[in-house]
């Protein structure tokens, strides 16, 4: 099972999105939850683009890499269900993929949706890698660049 320092912060933000998406009939209920987790590092992308805070960026495709590794494994145990259920106010906890590919007749993808949300994990942590270290490559260059203009061999 993945992990990460985003963990609480993710599942806080899925669990929002339930009651967010409640209003808009059962289906959305249920995946309000996952739509509300990738949404709020892509949303938080956008806001910091606005900002022109390009290494936040980069930090947002990370936190989007997290949420992805953590719905994989859910999602691909829509048919055996036999991972433990989070509800935070108690009740009977719903297995939110089970019902929605259920709904969607496509309960058999549950292994193939799982893998396909570990490449799009993979994709935006690279994005996140390569992205980050790129600008970090730049800050030093500028830096350095900066250096060399300020210095003065008659000094």
């Amino acid at each position: 099972m993945f992990s990460s320092i985003f963990k609480g912060l993710n599942l806080g933000i899925h669990e929002l999105g339930h009651y967010i998406f409640m209003f808009f009939g059962e289906f959305l209920h249920m995946a309000g939850g996952t739509i509300a987790q990738l949404a709020a590092p892509i949303v938080s992308i956008f806001m910091f683009r606005r900002q022109h805070d390009y290494f936040a960026i980069a930090a947002c495709f990370g936190w989007l890499s997290t949420n992805f590794y953590d719905v994989a494994p859910y999602v691909a145990d829509a048919r055996a269900m036999a991972l433990p259920l989070v509800t935070p106010f108690g009740g009977e906890a719903m297995h939110d993929w089970h019902y929605l590919l259920a709904k969607l007749h496509i309960l058999d993808w549950d292994m193939g949706l799982g893998k396909f949300n570990r490449v799009l994990a993979f994709i935006s942590m690279a994005i996140c890698l390569i992205y980050g270290g790129w600008l970090v490559y730049i800050m030093i260059r500028t830096f350095r660049l900066e250096k060399m203009a300020e210095y003065d061999p008659n000094e």
